[in-house]
């Protein structure tokens, strides 16, 4: 996984790894859920991937707006 740049210094997201149809999260309590197309929708998967490029926003977009529309949890 890579690591979450956590721009804002607040973020529970500690990594991410990206692949062509969802985005794996982990958080600082070191659960990781995955997040899909089919379960997340697409849209929001790929604003998912946007933020975590970027490093900042991506725990508060979860928290918000797709926080139980996880496809698993991994860990």
């Amino acid at each position: 996984m890579k690591k979450y740049k956590n721009l804002s210094g607040k973020s529970t997201v500690t990594s991410f790894e990206l692949a062509k149809d969802s985005v794996k999260v982990r958080f600082a309590d070191q659960s990781v859920y995955l997040y899909s197309n089919q379960a997340t929708g697409m849209a929001n998967v790929s604003q998912m991937k946007i933020l975590a490029g970027e490093g900042k926003g991506l725990g508060t977009f979860i928290e918000t707006k797709v926080k139980d529309c996880f496809a698993r949890k991994v860990r």
